[in-house]
Formats: structure tokens, sequence, C-alpha cells
């Protein structure tokens, strides 16, 4: 069925070279695989303006890369557990490369949104098939700990420079260009992985899970498309109802299948590990609030600082950039003090850091809003790596395949909420305060009527571009537009502080402040409750 390479039982080589070369690969597959995420998301507002897209519109073009990742990770978990996790990773840069070219032709929201669906597809084989590839070459749990911070560490770095290299791209050509970067790494990673690669399987016989799989994407999505629609349709709206009860009963209908199913595509016992649990939560609400974040801070530079892509980029790049820098040191760290710890620390500092965002004003220099940032970044930095690190060390090792898919799928999952809700929140914040700002501001009703309106029937992206009658009444109208969504990125930053400082409790509570385990402790052997799980 398999060549010995790739059999369930063939041992792990563990010679230095082939070690390096997969963590190296490993790395390089998340690298790529996150290069567009947040760079596609500073480039909105240029994109807005090319494509006339509203803010729905720019909505469905982050997640349509996030949905089908978030919904069909367990699945590309399960596939290379069965059949192999390389070939997992190769199918998945192949269908990424597939999802460039269809966005590199784009004419209009629907292709890109298409094309960001395969990226997307693609990016769920990557994510569980390069942390498996590490969790088979490093069994010994202090070792593989430092292998996930530069995993992780990887990933921070295809967020930090993607923003960079797509505004330098903007700057100077079309838009479409931002995905020749990606495409060109992903065919040079494919390459290198073919030759390089040793395949690997699950230890235990598995069968695709295909109404759970079904049930997941109906639950998942259904969620996402209830929020993005409540916002533009209402949330009494019949689509949005339908969208809701789906979810719903989506959940409910994948946890019963998922406890009766012989080979579960998500082993639901896992959750009887509160560490487990506690990570998996965790990195829902922290990717929530990051990702959201983003996606506000983003809108926010470019409609209220009118800033470029290249100056967005640079202004977001401490939000990831930090886990870069840190990666190395908090691979360290945790082997000489507690995960749980670091965890902890990094969601306070973070939460503080996304609060302090409510002192932005309309005109906050870039100096002060780039300290904020930072602020954020550390905190982001010190809990990335602890957040993988307890959820892959919390089950068995023959388990690492399900807990690295688990461990994604909720990561994608808060991944795409963040910026369905939060585009909510800036778009009935800013018409709700704009009134307000407007009748304050010295215009003539006509003026404040006009500009209302415009706001309300385009989209409140129009509001940075208002011209009217004189530049002083064009003045006073954009300055009231400025402070309308700046009141909006508070609620923003209100919504992500609390996310984190609640993710921070509930760590503690679940997680707690543990001890650094013993180097001589097997994965195998650690008492837990989702070793019942196989």
């Amino acid at each position: 069925m398999s060549s010995p390479a790739s059999s369930p039982s063939a041992p792990p080589d563990t010679g230095t070279r082939h070690i390096t070369a997969t963590i190296l690969l490993a790395c390089l597959g998340v690298f790529v695989s996150y290069l567009p995420v947040v760079g596609v998301s500073v480039a909105l507002p240029v994109m807005q303006q090319a494509l006339d897209a509203s803010t729905e519109g720019l909505q469905w073009i982050t997640d349509a890369f996030i949905l089908p990742t978030a919904a069909l990770l367990l699945t590309c978990g399960m596939v290379g557990d069965l059949y192999g996790r390389k070939k997992t990773y190769l199918a998945g840069l192949a269908l990424f490369c597939l999802g460039c070219l269809v966005c590199l032709t784009a004419g209009s929201v629907v292709q890109v949104c298409v094309g960001q669906a395969l990226t997307g597809i693609g990016t769920a084989a990557l994510l569980p098939s390069t942390l498996a590839l590490i969790g088979h070459v490093i069994p010994d749990p202090r070792k593989r700990a430092r292998a996930i911070a530069l995993w992780t560490a990887a990933l921070g770095l295809g967020l930090s420079l993607g923003p960079v290299v797509n505004g330098v791209i903007v700057a100077h050509t079309s838009w479409r260009w931002i995905f020749l970067p990606s495409l060109v790494l992903a065919v040079l990673t494919a390459v290198l992985g073919a030759v390089v690669l040793t395949d690997s399987r699950a230890e235990r016989e598995r069968h695709l899970d295909i109404p759970g799989q079904l049930l997941a994407v109906v639950a998942i999505t259904g969620l996402v498309y209830g929020v993005i629609e409540g916002g533009s349709s209402g949330w009494s709206s019949a689509q949005v109802v339908i969208a809701f009860v789906a979810a719903a009963l989506g959940a409910a209908g994948f946890v019963v299948v998922e406890l009766r199913s012989a080979c579960p595509m998500l082993d639901m016992r896992l959750f009887k590990s509160s560490a487990f649990s506690g990570a998996a939560l965790v990195m829902a609400v922290t990717l929530f609030a990051q990702v959201g974040l983003v996606f506000a801070l983003s809108e926010y530079f470019g409609l209220v600082h009118h800033a470029s892509t290249l100056d967005i980029g640079i202004r977001l790049i401490a939000i990831n950039g930090f886990t870069v820098v840190l990666g190395p040191l908090v691979g360290r760290l945790m082997n000489r003090a507690t995960p749980g710890l670091l965890l902890v620390t990094g969601l306070v500092i973070g939460g503080i850091g996304a609060l302090l965002m409510n002192a932005f004003q309309a005109g906050t220099s870039t100096g002060e809003a780039a300290l904020v940032i930072g602020v954020l970044g550390i905190g982001i930095a010190l809990a990335m790596a602890p957040i993988t690190t307890i959820a892959m060390d919390a089950v068995p090792h023959r388990l690492g395949g399900t807990a690295a898919a688990a461990n994604s799928a909720l990561r994608q999952i808060g991944s795409a909420l963040g910026p369905a809700v939060f585009g909510v929140i800036l778009t009935h914040r800013t018409l709700a305060t704009l009134p307000g700002h407007l009748a304050s501001s010295g215009l003539s009703p006509a003026d404040q009527g006009q500009v209302s309106g415009l706001v309300s029937n385009v989209g409140i992206q129009a509001g940075a571009f208002l011209h009217l009658k004189t530049p002083a009444s064009t003045g006073q109208a954009q300055a009231a537009y400025g402070a309308s969504f700046t009141d909006a990125l508070h609620t923003c930053a209100l919504v992500g502080g609390i996310g984190m400082l609640v993710a921070a409790v509930i760590a503690v509570a679940l997680i707690g402040i543990r001890p650094a385990r013993s180097p001589q402790t097997a994965p195998e052997a650690t008492a837990h409750p989702a070793s019942a799980a196989s």
C-alpha cells in the first residue's frame, strides 16, 4: 500500500541532517502559507478602489481564505495521517500555487475570493502536515518545543514580511502582483520538499470521516456567514437567522457524530484534557483578537491616515514581527520556565496593548501608534509558541497529528471570526457616531445629510474620499469621518483587549502555571485522559 518510508510502523529518520531539513521545510511551508494573510489585509484599501468593493466584500476577501482553512484543517490532518504527511504537504503547496494564479488574473471580488479559497484549502493541508512532520522526527518534548518555536517564528515572519513586500509591490505596480512572491516561493518549496522529505503516516489505522467533515463545514460557514451578513442585512433577516440555526445544528451534530464515530476526525475525548481544552480555547480567542485588530488597524491607517499600502505594512509589522525576533528566546524560555506562565504573561501584555489603542485619535502620530502596536506584538510573541507547545504536549505522541490539526482549526476559526466581527463593529459604530460628529463639525445641514447619505449607502470606505463644494467643508467632513471611524476602532480595541485578558484567565484556570516537564518524560508516558482517545 505504501513504501517503507511511509508505513505506519516506520521509525523516524533521526539523522541530524534529515531532522534539520524537515524543520526547515516545515518552517518554509508555514511561512509561504501565511505570507499573503496580513499582506492582503493591508492592500484592502487599494483593492477596494480598484474593484469597487464594499465593506462586506472586503470581509469576504479575507474570510474566503480563512474559512476553508478552518473548515478543512481537521480533514487534512486525517488525510495526512492516512495517506502520508509528505503527500499532504505537497498537495497543499500545489493548491496554494493554483490559488495564487487565480488571484494574479483577478478582475473582480468574486475571482479574488475564489483564489483566496484555493490558497486557504492549500493552507489547511500545510498547517497540520508541517507540525506532524516535526513531531514525527522529534519525539523528545524539549527538542520539539524548540522546533515549534521556530515554526511559530516562521509563521510570524510570513505575517510580518507580507505587508512590507506587498506595500512595495503596490507602490510600483498593480495589486494583483502581490500574489507572485507567494507563488514563486511555494513552487521552490514544493520542489525541495519532493526531493528531501521522508513520508510518514499515523501509527494506527484511520478512515475519512465524511459526516463529520460536512457538519464542520456547515457549522463554521454558517457562523461566519451569519456574522458578516448580519452586519449588512440585519440580525433578524431570514438568511442570517437560517445561517445561525444551521451553524448551531451543525455544531451539535458534529459533536454527536464525532462521539459515536469509530474513527472520528476530531476525537472529542481529547478535550478531557484541561490543558488541551484551555490551549484550544485560548488559541481561538487570541487569533480572533489578533487578526481582527489587524483588519481594523489596516482600515484605520488606510482610510483615516490615508497611508499607502507600504506605510500600513510598516506600521503593523510589530504585531507579528516580535514573534520572529523573540521566537528563539521564547523557545529557550519554555525549557527553563513554565509554558503556562509565558502564555499568561503574553496574554496580559497583549491585552494591555490592545486596550491602549483607545488612546488613538484621528491625528495620532506614527511613532505613538508604533509604541502601542509594539506592546501588542510583544504579548502575542510571548503567547503563540507556548499555546502550540502546550496543545501538542497535552496528548500522547501518537495523536500529534490530530492535536496539530485541532490546534490549527481553532486558530483559523478565531481568525475567520476576527475580520467578520470587527468589520461589523467598524460599520455600525462609524455609522452610529457619524451624525454627532457631523453636527459639531460646523457643516451645514445639507452637507451633513449629503455625507451621512453617502457613507450609509455606499459604505464606510466612501468617507475617506469625500469631496464637497469647498475645500473647507471637505476638510470638516473628513475630520468628522475620521473621528467617527476612530470611535469604532476604540470599540474594536476594547473587544480585542478584553478578549485577550479573558483568555489569560482561562489559561490560568484550565492550563495553570505548571512547572516545566522533565526532559526524560516521554509524551506517551504522560498520564492523561486524552490517551484514551486512541
